[in-house]
């Protein structure tokens, strides 16, 4: 089969690799679409340790069965399937406990960390013609749902898992900083859950457009004068009720903590710096609660539903769909910043 190999930091190979067998409680997917994910893009550089090459990443990817292991009960070849990016044990201390995402063990798909001198794992993911994943992480494809949509349902649910942990009431006042697919995502699920005002905070014009359309009553630019200052303009000089950052650095995440008022609540959903620095004394003198929100747990028939249901538009936030085989040139650009892009998917 086909598949576009990180094969050295920044280096991508389209090469021939035997295609996978499913174990006996595993599915073959043939992938029909599959995403860029920023932290793909983030990953091919070495810098957040969780793409070791070599690896063929991709993790938001939908397709069709194409061979099922003898286990497998539910599903059979020919199903339009997508899948959680997150693999689990079911028998795990904290999946019984229903968070599954935080289980022993557990790997992400398209994802490598171990090293020789450091353990890990490796996953081969879905910038391929063919993946493999079991079963308990699949999800039908409602009808009427493309596959280039249902490649977009991961990072839908990383939204909704964002909120999901987060204390929201009707008519809170929330800031998201970091405009881009998936802090778009989270503009879109606040205006379903009944914000009454929803600040959006970026740098670039091209994407606080794009935000304001999907649900931002407000849009700041980050670098254009003191914006905690102009959130408390907007929200009766107390900050906004709930925060969530989606970069991962920490100029952001201080740009979260100092928009929510007292009693506030921040919500860490970027995941680009592995250490970050925070203003201690703000968090503890204002009983700031932050917390992190890791991945998804449980929220992809969520998803799936307002996808099809056209409730959130994803379509809204893809730049581009191209071949596999021009996918490192598509890796460049999104890693060069090029101006207008935000999601690009491929197919294989």
């Amino acid at each position: 089969m086909k598949a576009l190999v990180l094969t050295q930091y920044n280096e991508f190979d389209l090469q021939d690799l035997p295609r996978p067998q499913p174990g006996p409680d595993e599915v073959l997917i043939r992938v029909q679409a599959v995403g860029i994910c920023g932290s793909d893009v983030h990953g091919m550089d070495g810098s957040t340790g969780r793409r070791v090459p070599p690896i063929v990443m991709g993790h938001e990817a939908s397709g069709i069965i194409a061979e099922v292991g003898p286990q497998v009960r539910g599903w059979s070849v020919g199903d339009r399937v997508t899948f959680d990016s997150t693999v689990y044990k079911l028998d795990d201390w904290y999946s019984r406990r229903g968070m599954y995402n935080l289980s022993d063990g557990r790997e992400v798909v398209g994802v490598s960390t171990g090293t020789p001198d450091r353990p890990g794992f490796k996953r081969n993911g879905a910038f391929a013609e063919y993946v493999v994943v079991p079963q308990h992480i699949l999800y039908a494809i409602p009808e009427g749902v493309s596959f280039t949509q249902a490649a977009l349902v991961e990072p839908v649910a990383v939204a909704l898992h964002a909120l999901s942990v987060t204390p929201i009431q009707v008519n809170d006042t929330a800031v998201v900083v970091g405009a881009g697919m998936i802090g778009l995502f989270v503009i879109q699920a606040l205006k379903l859950a009944g914000c009454g005002q929803i600040i959006a905070i970026d740098l670039a014009d091209e994407r606080l457009e794009l935000a304001q359309k999907l649900g931002a009553t407000h849009t700041l630019r980050a670098d254009a004068g003191n914006v905690p200052d102009q959130v408390r303009g907007l929200t009766h000089g107390r900050g906004a009720d709930i925060s969530f950052e989606v970069v991962g650095i920490s100029p952001a995440v201080q740009t979260a903590i100092a928009c929510v008022r007292r009693g506030g609540t921040v919500t860490l959903v970027g995941n680009l710096s592995p250490t970050i620095e925070i203003p201690l004394q703000t968090i503890v003198t204002g009983q700031i609660r932050l917390q992190g929100s890791c991945a998804i747990n449980g929220e992809y028939e969520a998803a799936l539903d307002l996808i099809a249901s056209g409730r959130i538009d994803v379509m809204a936030i893809l730049s581009a769909e191209a071949p596999l085989a021009e996918g490192a040139d598509w890796f460049r650009r999104l890693y060069d910043k090029e101006k207008g892009l935000i999601k690009v998917v491929l197919k294989p």
